[in-house]
């Protein structure tokens, strides 16, 4: 446990004024920063949703919108990508093998950096949703929204979506571990991404691992895609992430240049 720690606190450190880390802050904060300019802007349409019961459901339908379709995926496939293939661009695959630690605690430790840096993202955008609510009243002189802050529910759907591009999270280390080249996982995430998305009314389109978030979305518009039941979506993208990841490893640990 204490390698690993020590293992994971150095991977940490790598993520330091990379692009990935930027990729998390800038992504997180986006589309609350454009829909908060859209509020402050347009104070008169702002004064009728501040008094709407559904205002606050009305911002985290507007945020995950862009987010889950196409932002999310793509910011994941990017920085995956990125901070996986640090040791290539840097030359230090060799440098880390060297160091008194297992193929199992390098491989654990890196993986557990890009799902912190995954929640982290999660907890800055629900901040910025928060914030994209509360800061236009203000900043106009508007009374602000009666309807409490609903936590619950902006944790409840952000859970789920979490879980639903953890498949994302585990293709994209598997080829980035695999691959040199930056060009191969990034063309091999945005074409599963754009087949997943094309294939969103195919009636096995579940069977796509990119799809979940989108998926996911639209069902909580109300919509009927696929035949796959929401309450199940999370169970396949588990099974894609566990199947994704335990591929990796053994690729991983099996690879005869490490190099």
């Amino acid at each position: 446990m204490t390698t690993f720690v020590a293992s994971y606190q150095s991977e940490w450190l790598k993520t330091k004024r990379s692009l990935a880390a930027w990729l998390v802050v800038l992504g997180g904060f986006f589309i609350p920063f454009i829909l908060f300019w859209a509020r402050v802007l347009y104070p008169d349409k702002l004064r009728k949703e501040v008094v709407s019961p559904t205002y606050w459901e009305g911002i985290l339908g507007q945020s995950w919108q862009f987010m889950a379709i196409f932002m999310l995926p793509m910011g994941l496939v990017l920085a995956t990508s990125l901070l996986t293939q640090m040791e290539f661009r840097n030359n230090t695959w060799k440098q880390l093998h060297t160091t008194p630690q297992s193929y199992t605690t390098i491989f654990l430790a890196k993986l557990g950096v890009l799902l912190t840096m995954l929640f982290q993202f999660f907890v800055l955008f629900n901040l910025g949703m928060y914030l994209s609510g509360i800061l236009p009243p203000l900043v106009r002189g508007i009374s602000l929204p009666k309807q409490a802050f609903p936590w619950e529910v902006y944790l409840k759907t952000s859970s789920h979506f979490w879980i639903n591009c953890l498949p994302i999270v585990g293709f994209q280390y598997l080829v980035s571990l695999q691959f040199r080249n930056f060009l191969v996982p990034l063309g091999a995430g945005i074409g599963l991404l754009l087949a997943s998305l094309i294939g969103l009314e195919w009636e096995h389109g579940h069977w796509l691992p990119y799809s979940y978030c989108p998926y996911y979305f639209f069902s909580l518009r109300g919509a009927k895609l696929g035949t796959l039941a929401v309450d199940v979506f999370f169970k396949w993208a588990l099974g894609y992430f566990v199947g994704f990841t335990l591929l990796s490893y053994f690729f991983y640990v099996l690879k005869k240049d490490k190099s």
